[in-house]
């Protein structure tokens, strides 16, 4: 059985190992695919597997031995179901694999805007303290998270799970599943729901507007879910006070056309690598060999094409 990787690099650029899952048939490793070169590589596979690289029905027409799919992330928006099922070509995912490590990357982002860390530590190192007549000083003010509110939008496993990291902190939480209403005049909103075609940008202009004025806004679910122009405009304003984003509409963004965050103020941007520690990313290898084992034995661990 060939097996083909597509897209490799960013889940194991040479700290893991893919030994477990060539056990299973000839594996052939890619660090990365352009569009124009996945049908040459992937011709012969009859198990692929991919994170972010693009199967859509005409590449899908190409690849006539392929029988199974092994998503490297918990979406699958980039595989064209409804085709893959009329070819008769398995598809799995990898659910709840980043659970922990978003929410971790989710706080984080949370703390850096309350607290200011790296702020006040490069000031530190470029003299300030000594210069200080104070045995502390401050060069913008520090919040406290006890006794806010924070509304999750999506609370599946990773808004749980952000949730009752918040609440150890002393904030109250609020599904916006339960009450939208008091969810989004909340101190801090977090989304962690999937894009669809029905929520697109739908934190837009008039969705900003019902929020608190000075709201903490973070995004580590999917940037097509925000309307980044809507959102620069309500930090330009103060409307909302900060904003800390793992994800953006166009990822990489590209260096000819500009992104309207990279110039927001208060706008705290990582580059989609909440999911990212060894621990999860071993992870994702290991759950994509219990997937092909899986369907191997004639079972269906993940499959999302049912």
């Amino acid at each position: 059985m060939k097996i083909v990787v597509l897209d490799g690099y960013t889940t194991n650029s040479g700290d893991l190992s893919w030994d477990k899952i060539n056990k299973l048939g000839e594996l052939i490793v890619y660090e990365r695919t352009s569009p124009h070169e996945i049908v040459e590589r992937a011709k012969d596979a009859e198990v692929i597997i991919l994170n972010a690289v693009t199967l859509n029905v005409d590449v899908l027409k190409q690849l006539p031995k392929l029988k199974l799919i092994s998503i490297l992330a918990t979406g699958y928006n980039n595989v064209d179901l409804l085709v893959a099922k009329a070819q008769g070509i398995a598809v799995c995912n990898t659910p709840t694999y980043s659970t922990e490590a978003v929410s971790q990357h989710t706080i984080a982002l949370l703390l850096e805007i309350t607290n200011n860390v790296a702020l006040h530590s490069n000031s530190v190192h470029n003299g300030a303290w000594h210069k200080c007549p104070d045995d502390c000083f401050y060069i913008k003010p520090l919040t406290l998270l006890d006794g806010k509110t924070m509304g999750i939008i999506g609370y599946g496993n990773i808004g749980k799970r952000v949730g009752r990291i918040a609440e150890a902190l002393g904030m109250k939480i609020i599904p916006y599943s339960k009450d939208p209403e008091a969810a989004i005049r909340a101190d801090v909103i977090s989304l962690h729901c999937p894009v669809t075609r029905e929520n697109q940008r739908f934190v837009n202009s008039e969705f900003i507007s019902k929020m608190k004025d000075g709201v903490i806004f973070l995004n580590t679910a999917r940037g097509e879910l925000v309307d980044e122009l809507a959102l620069f405009n309500a930090l330009k304003s103060g409307k909302i006070a900060a904003a800390g984003v793992d994800v953006l509409r166009t990822e990489p963004p590209k260096a000819d056309v500009n992104c309207t965050l990279m110039e927001a103020p208060n706008c705290f941007i990582t580059p989609h690598h909440a999911w990212m520690p060894i621990e999860t990313r071993q992870l994702l290898l290991n759950i994509a060999y219990e997937n092909i084992k899986s369907f191997i034995n004639g079972d269906t661990l993940n499959r999302v094409d049912l």
